[in-house]
């Protein structure tokens, strides 16, 4: 039977072949309060070019498992890429010596395997050939270089991953997943005189090959080669504090970062972060309701199970203005006394999960965009966001702007460069006084505690009365 067939009976397959359930008995045999066991097979691809030579080409498939106890507050982690019986009971073995003796935790019987709705891919971008991939990168790479001479580095990066895993613990979950991603990106570099400045532009999400349907190589390098030159031509940013006008077309990159890591439950039950011990209060504008959610089709953040098998959920973590959840994962939630949110990642087998974001994002409003732009005099207009950096204790954020034009009398003027965006999250969600009634996406890989994990983020078009802009012109 292939995993296509019956995704179901192959799992359970799976697992009843590597002899889960007397995995778990003997990783729990000296004690402790939960075991889990993470297979995961992945199958990867990778292409770079830079300046027309092919500086990368991987692929292959890797197998593994993950075992894991809990213990009161601590937590013990194996791994082993030996996909047999006496391998994992060895892990087992192994695992059960890290427990504190105390009475045996009872293992719950599992039942057949949840699936779940799997977001599949139209083209599985493993059947797709080295020869097609290599065509998209260097189509791109031609677009770039033909925008404007004065393009001095195109790097076109291509990736594909097409994941399954099977997850079962000691309390009777016993699911499966399977994950097929695409990810595209175009990064230019532009030179004129003295003065260089960078173009860059990713899409992907949780889907195959027909991602370039919609987003072809070409269009996609030509947004990085416009970027590039329209920065490389635009005058330099103004400094100080002015209206800001953050587009839809910007992403969630201030959500995610000034706001998403320190509603994350372990910063915040740490006292990490700035919401520590804030739920019931208003943190943001009564205009603001924040959301996760990994149920949004083929974004890159979405699942159907999260890495402990809790199902994927969208999550009201603010609900307009006031603090309503964070986001947890299995040992969070227990701490808390609640339920998983379908928060726990992990970069791989060899990983621990941890609590992560998935899809972040602020709902959209009332307020025709159109509207916040006309009704601004003057200030910034933020197309686009570059790199960011949170300090999620106080939650003071700094972040470039990578496309950003002046307001003048409620109309874009010319561009600007070298912006960049400085407050405080909560204080900057209190201001926040006019939400649009669009919604746009972007996407990436979030690093946290040496572990990436895709996400989304996403806003509606936004305005803030008053920010810190900092540039070099006064």
């Amino acid at each position: 039977m292939t995993r296509e067939e019956n995704f179901g009976a192959w799992a359970a397959g799976r697992i009843e072949g590597l002899g889960g359930e007397a995995a778990l008995r003997k990783a729990l045999s000296a004690g402790g309060d939960m075991a889990d066991l993470f297979f995961e097979e992945a199958a990867t691809a990778s292409l770079v070019l830079e300046d027309g030579r092919l500086e990368k080409i991987l692929s292959g498939v890797e197998a593994g498992v993950g075992l894991r106890t809990i213990f009161g507050d601590h937590q013990a982690l194996a791994s082993t890429s030996e996909l047999d019986r006496a391998a994992l009971l060895d892990l087992a073995g192994t695992l059960s010596q890290a427990v504190r003796r105390g009475e045996p935790a009872l293992l719950a019987a599992a039942g057949r395997p949840g699936v779940g709705p799997r977001y599949l891919a139209r083209v599985r971008p493993e059947t797709v050939g080295l020869e097609a991939k290599v065509d998209l990168v260097r189509r791109a790479e031609a677009a770039a270089r033909g925008y404007d001479g004065r393009i001095r580095q195109v790097r076109v990066t291509y990736g594909d991953r097409a994941q399954v895993v099977v997850i079962l613990n000691s309390e009777g979950v016993f699911c499966a997943d399977e994950r097929i991603s695409t990810l595209f990106m175009v990064q230019v570099v532009a030179a004129d005189g003295g003065v260089v400045q960078v173009g860059y532009e990713p899409v992907g999400g949780a889907l195959g090959f027909e991602l370039f349907e919609e987003h072809p190589p070409e269009a996609v390098a030509l947004k990085a080669a416009e970027r590039a030159i329209l920065m490389l031509e635009a005058e330099e940013a103004p400094g100080g504090p002015m209206p800001v006008v953050l587009s839809a077309e910007a992403g969630g990159t201030m959500i995610h970062e000034a706001v998403g890591h320190g509603l994350e439950a372990d910063l915040a039950g740490e006292g990490l972060s700035v919401y520590t011990g804030r739920l019931g209060e208003e943190v943001a504008s009564p205009l603001i309701t924040v959301l996760d959610d990994a149920t949004l089709p083929y974004r890159r953040g979405s699942f159907t199970y999260d890495d402990e098998g809790a199902p994927a959920q969208r999550t009201v973590l603010i609900e307009k203005g006031v603090l309503k959840s964070y986001m947890h994962d299995w040992r969070s939630a227990r701490k808390a006394g609640l339920g998983s949110t379908g928060n726990g990642r992990r970069m791989s087998f060899r990983h621990p999960p941890i609590v992560r974001m998935t899809n972040t994002l602020i709902a959209p409003g009332g307020t025709d965009p159109k509207e916040i732009l006309a009704t601004t005099d003057r200030g910034l207009f933020v197309r686009k966001m570059g790199g960011g950096q949170v300090n999620t204790v106080n939650g003071d954020f700094v972040f470039e702007v990578s496309e950003g034009y002046l307001i003048e009398r409620g109309e874009l003027g010319p561009a600007v460069r070298g912006a960049t965006l400085t407050g405080q999250g909560p204080e900057i969600l209190q201001q926040i006084d006019r939400v649009g009634s669009d919604l746009g996406f972007a996407i990436g890989t979030c690093g946290k505690d040496g572990q990436g994990a895709p996400v989304a983020d996403a806003q509606p078009t936004i305005r803030l009365p008053e920010i810190i802009v900092g540039g070099r012109k006064v």
